[in-house]
């Protein structure tokens, strides 16, 4: 199968200091992928050369096939973008966030047509906010304003989306409930690439993740990849990795993890966490 989008031997960095360097990486339709990594390690610096907002210094980026020249944005590719770069603050309206995504097919008219109102419309619909249409977006809750980032960019009939960090800051059910619908816009074709800190989110959610500390460290299915070894590289700290079948718990304190979850582990951990406590 042909890559959506490809990166080959890509090095970037700001002024004289590298982020990463010779990172070689494929994303494929229908692929659901995390990007986890620790604060710093240039994830969102990736992210944004894949949005051709960063200049690589050396290397390049393929979309089906084709060179991404360096300063254009790719086609067919949604970007969602942190919640702290947002000023929440803008007097907007949900809708009028979504229509902000149409501007490509606008053409020479600065206007938002009857065509956008109902494509924005449909989109809030199916991320499950329409009812907030036309409420301010800095009143919404953070989950709703993450669906609301979430429409505007599917509302360019993307291939591709990239998201930096959408589930940071938010509590666990909003987490789920993204990661959800993430996965359901996967198996309806779209190709997802998420950055996050929450590895016990990937391990639950994800099909496949990428670890990354300036640089590739390895990627794969979360049970293969979400090892002691593999953890300690990318995130230079210990990590507890409890396992039973398909389950994984990841914790870099175990103390805390046994205290915090142990009523909640299936039986053979909890009696396997007892022993060694």
């Amino acid at each position: 199968m042909e890559p959506l989008l490809e990166i080959r031997n890509l090095t970037c960095g700001y002024q004289t200091e590298p982020v990463f360097t010779r990172v070689n990486l494929a994303l494929y339709p229908k692929q659901l992928s995390g990007l986890v990594g620790p604060s710093g390690s240039g994830k969102s610096t990736l992210i944004k050369a894949m949005l051709g907002l960063v200049h690589p210094w050396q290397g390049e980026i393929l979309v089906r096939g084709k060179r991404l020249k360096p300063g254009t944005s790719p086609p067919k590719v949604g970007y969602v973008p942190q919640v702290e770069t947002v000023d929440w603050n803008f007097p907007v309206t949900a809708e009028e966030v979504v229509m902000m995504g149409r501007y490509r097919h606008r053409q020479f008219s600065p206007w938002s047509s009857r065509r956008d109102r109902l494509v924005a419309r449909e989109l809030l619909e199916r991320v499950g906010v329409a009812h907030v249409a036309h409420q301010p977006i800095g009143e919404l809750s953070g989950g709703q304003q993450q669906r609301v980032f979430l429409a505007r960019a599917l509302v360019g009939e993307p291939e591709l989306v990239l998201l930096d960090e959408p589930t940071s800051g938010s509590d666990l059910h909003v987490q789920h409930e993204l990661l959800h619908l993430l996965a359901e816009l996967s198996q309806q074709g779209l190709s997802i690439l998420l950055s996050t800190h929450d590895l016990n989110s990937v391990a639950t959610h994800l099909p496949w993740v990428v670890c990354f500390n300036q640089g590739l460290i390895c990627q794969g299915e979360p049970t293969e990849v979400f090892t002691p070894a593999t953890l300690r590289q990318t995130f230079g700290a210990d990590m507890l990795v409890l396992r039973q079948e398909e389950r994984v718990l990841i914790s870099s304190d175990a103390t805390t993890l046994l205290h915090e979850l142990r009523n909640d582990l299936p039986p053979a951990l909890r009696r396997n966490n007892s022993r060694s406590a």
